[in-house]
């Protein structure tokens, strides 16, 4: 059985799906993308774009109840590979080192409101 899972604290969903459900002891978060959840906009620059996204990820998780702590596995859509670097220096803040999740990265054409990042993930609850 799912449990659909919403907070006000994260954007929401812009079409027919939740921004994360709960099955068994897993979250499966929907891609967050840069959007301030109180206003919609969305800031510039891969930095503050990697931000906002990991700020709505933990605004899901946490709603869950669960923290980054206990994210098993991110992937981390992005608009242009030549951001990893300072995509990675953000990412590297909203984790406990030397328990990282596993992360897949990959640079795709196009994202949601033409932003540089979407990040999803998989957490435990």
């Amino acid at each position: 059985m799912k449990k659909p899972i919403s907070t006000q604290n994260a954007p929401a969903a812009i079409g027919p799906y939740a921004q994360a459900n709960i099955v068994g002891n897993l979250l499966f978060a929907s891609g967050q993308i840069p959007a301030d959840p109180a206003t919609g906009t969305i800031p510039e620059g891969i930095e503050a774009q990697a931000t906002q996204s990991l700020k709505n990820v933990k605004a899901i998780v946490e709603a869950a109840g669960s923290s980054m702590d206990k994210v098993i596995k991110t992937t981390v859509f992005m608009k242009n590979m030549e951001d990893f670097a300072a995509m990675n220096a953000i990412y590297a803040t909203f984790f406990t080192e030397g328990a990282y999740p596993s992360r897949s990265a990959v640079e795709v054409a196009r994202l949601p409101k033409d932003v540089l990042i979407e990040i999803e993930v998989i957490a435990e609850v």
